[in-house]
């Protein structure tokens, strides 16, 4: 045994006998530089020390522990197998991202961080590959995170909801850029192929002040496939039995040693008519989808630059609306009730970045977006256009204070959207622009504590000149355990319309009660969200596990109010009184058998709002859910063959229905729909590294619900409603697809 002095921070406050790993951590550049502050600590613990001045370190070995992580911003993590007590030395490659990521050695489907003051899940791809993930609107069905519902009885968009909240609630982002917004609200998730998608980042609460004011409940931030680490050739095919067709395609190319390239292309189509349920609508549209984005990369390590640049150009078609609708003859006739919601999209970005060769924990980064989205639609005899051009810029700086325990990020951002939206015979066109500047400090301590605390001010045409402040913190009250706390403020204009396009497939009159404020009439939002979670890892029979439990509330101090209650008019008011959002839930990760996970969760909601005709509970909204997914994999042999299994169930309690008291009795619900099961699941045979094939169910328990379009035999009268949608619409569907990379 060794005498070994423990150094916290800089001063020693204590020795011990005991064994040790030492080692001394540099910065691989052209002039190699020692690396001060850099996190050491034993993967799946809370046994960790910062670097000295010097980039020397001294961690307590222990015998139980084996993989050692070592992390500097603006550098690649590395993971050493450790076996006896030694001197090592460890060489960081710079990273080739803009914003600083945690990387683990090994890509678990879902990775939940023990160090992060934040409370962040990452989604990774190997659990996007459980289902067929088409689109970003289907890459949750396995994460309790995000709740994932059908948002009207016509089109199959899939809304998501987390917090108990809906998705305008959420800033969804891609690459930290705000992406799904305004006019893409509705249908924006649909417009990011699953093949796309490298991982999501899910926050839950108050996010960073980096990111926006926007953010209430929290973010949800994808990062794309980069040309540099994709598949040179990708191919993935998918159809299902209601006659849905896709295929994706990845063409990456290396061009120099700092410049790649890669092009990549999506297309769906459906041609099927389905109607399960004989009530003279389709159950799901007639739709296609053209998806074109090109990519650039380009890095300079030993310059400390890299950058990337997006083109992407989109059409999207959909057709809903009765069997025998026909819109060459059909279109605003009585003849057949029917719709067409034609979207063009062409959107481009650029981020680029700068890490100091010889202060790597020193960067800047500048990111710019233009986007213009274009929906031509109609709904019946009423007309919905949109147009919504937009434009985002950012300028970060991050350094520290002292070393790199103390950070800190700074910038301002500007955002301009144009918005020329016409519903039925009323411009509503408007001009929103907005200029801000944010300061971030975070502190890490990985033995105790982190936190992060930002303040961020900004200007607003529209919302004035308001503060939103954030604060995160994360304390380890012992090993393995995480214990967290949130609280920040969210502010944003809502866009009615576009965020609630399913009024259109109705016969419910649209009625603003005007308050003279400055977005249709009616006041801004605004929101606090706090928040508590409880992280805690074991090991049990020698295999890993953790289990979590968080509580959120989002406490409303002006809320736009959508109001269904009366089933003849869905009204738009400010609030008065009171509405809030409280969320439970708790979570189970455990390896039942070796390569037998199994997943588990349970939520509560609480969420009510004080409307026209007193406080209720939110509508279509589940009190109680519950969700298990068990995934297996066999044994990967040499060649990479292997199976790989998965299921999951969903369990939904009753929902509170929209009163539809006032309607004829043939067309009244009852007050609560009825619990139900949904479940899941896929078989996929891996045949090498670069073929694979997947067979799957989905909505296997049949469950359907029986009166998704209320006067679905009267589509022109005054009770139509497609809006009120608590269960599946279509029954059990089968599917299958294949993977093709080289």
């Amino acid at each position: 045994m060794k005498r070994v002095c423990v150094i916290l921070l800089l001063a020693p406050f204590f020795c011990l006998a005991q064994e040790k790993i030492e080692g001394v951590v540099y910065a691989n550049t052209n002039k190699p530089i020692k690396l001060s502050g850099a996190n050491v600590y034993w993967q799946d613990s809370q046994i960790g020390v910062v670097t000295n001045f010097d980039g020397e370190f001294s961690i307590p070995y222990k015998k139980e522990f084996n993989r050692l992580i070592i992390s500097y911003v603006g550098y690649k993590t590395d993971t050493l197998t450790v076996n006896k007590p030694q001197f090592i030395k460890v060489s960081l490659e710079p990273s080739n991202e803009l914003d600083e990521v945690v990387v683990q050695q090994e890509k678990e489907a879902i990775k939940k961080t023990y160090f992060s003051s934040q409370n962040v899940v990452t989604v990774n791809s190997a659990e996007l590959l459980k289902a067929a993930c088409c689109n970003l609107a289907e890459s949750f069905e396995t994460n309790p995170a995000i709740d994932v519902n059908l948002s009207d009885g016509l089109t199959g968009t899939k809304q998501i909801q987390m917090l108990g909240l809906t998705s305008p609630y959420l800033l969804i982002t891609q690459e930290n850029i705000p992406m799904v917004r305004g006019a893409s609200q509705a249908y924006g998730l649909t417009f990011t192929p699953g093949t796309w998608i490298e991982s999501i980042q899910i926050t839950k609460g108050a996010g960073s002040v980096v990111n926006g004011y926007e953010s209430i409940s929290g973010q949800i931030n994808t990062e794309l496939v980069k040309p540099f680490t994709d598949n040179a050739i990708f191919v993935n095919g998918y159809v299902n039995e209601n006659g849905r067709y896709e295929l994706n395609t990845h063409f990456n190319k290396k061009l120099t040693d700092k410049w790649s390239t890669g092009l990549y292309i999506h297309g769906n189509k459906r041609t099927q008519k389905e109607d399960d349920n004989t009530d003279g609508f389709l159950d799901a549209p007639l739709a296609g989808q053209i998806n074109v984005m090109n990519r650039w990369q380009y890095q300079d390590v030993e310059k400390g630059w890299v950058s990337f640049f997006n083109i992407r150009f989109l059409n999207d078609e959909k057709q809903v609306g009765q069997t025998d609708f026909n819109p060459d003859t059909d279109t605003f006739t009585t003849n057949s009730w029917g719709s067409q919601i034609d979207t063009r999209r062409f959107d481009t970005s650029v981020k680029l970045g700068y890490v100091f060769p010889e202060l790597p924990y020193q960067s800047f980064g500048y990111q710019a977006s233009y986007s213009l989205h274009k929906q031509d639609s109609y709904f019946g005899f009423r007309t919905y256009d949109i147009k919504h051009e937009s434009l985002y810029s950012s300028l970060i700086f991050n350094s520290i204070i002292g070393d790199t325990r103390n950070k800190f990020k700074t910038g301002i951002t500007f955002a301009y959207d144009g918005y020329d939206e016409l519903v039925t015979t009323t411009d509503y066109s408007r001009t929103d622009n907005s200029i801000g500047a944010f300061l971030e400090y975070s502190y890490e301590n990985l033995e105790k504590v982190s936190l992060t605390a930002g303040l961020r001010v900004d200007n607003h045409n529209r919302l004035g000149t308001f503060i939103t402040p954030r604060f995160h913190i994360r304390y380890t009250p012992w090993e393995k355990a995480s214990l967290r706390a949130s609280f920040g403020r969210g502010k944003r204009a809502a866009n009615i319309f576009a965020e609630n396009q399913q009024l259109f497939a109705s016969a419910r009159r649209i009625n603003i009660v005007n308050t003279n404020g400055n977005v249709y009439g009616l006041d801004p939002e605004d929101a606090w969200n706090y928040g508590v979670s409880f992280l805690q890892g074991f090991n049990f029979l020698n295999r890993k596990g953790d289990i979590s439990l968080d509580y959120y509330v989002t406490d409303f101090k002006n809320q736009v109010v959508v109001d269904w209650e009366n089933p003849q008019e869905v009204s738009f008011y400010n609030l008065d009184g009171d509405s809030s959002a409280k969320s439970f839930q708790a979570e189970l990760n455990y390896e039942l058998l070796t390569r037998l996970h199994l997943r588990a969760s349970y939520k509560f909601y609480d969420v009510s709002t004080d409307y026209e005709s007193g406080n209720l509970e939110k509508p279509l909204l589940a009190k109680n859910r519950f969700l298990v997914n068990l995934g297996y994999e066999t044994k990967a042999k040499e060649s990479g063959a292997q199976w790989k299994f998965d299921y999951t169930l969903h369990s939904y309690g009753e929902m509170r229905l929209p009163d539809t008291s006032s309607n004829p009795l043939q067309y009244q619900l009852e007050e609560y729909s009825a619990p139900y099961n949904h479940m899941n699941a896929q078989i996929t045979k891996v045949f090498s590294s670069k073929f694979e094939m997947y067979i799957g169910g989905e909505n296997l328990s049949n469950v359907k619900q029986n009166n998704p379009v209320i006067s679905a035999n009267d589509p022109f009268g005054a009770n139509f409603d497609t809006t009120i949608i608590y269960a599946p619409i279509m029954g059990r569907m089968f599917y299958g697809g294949f993977r093709f990379k080289i």
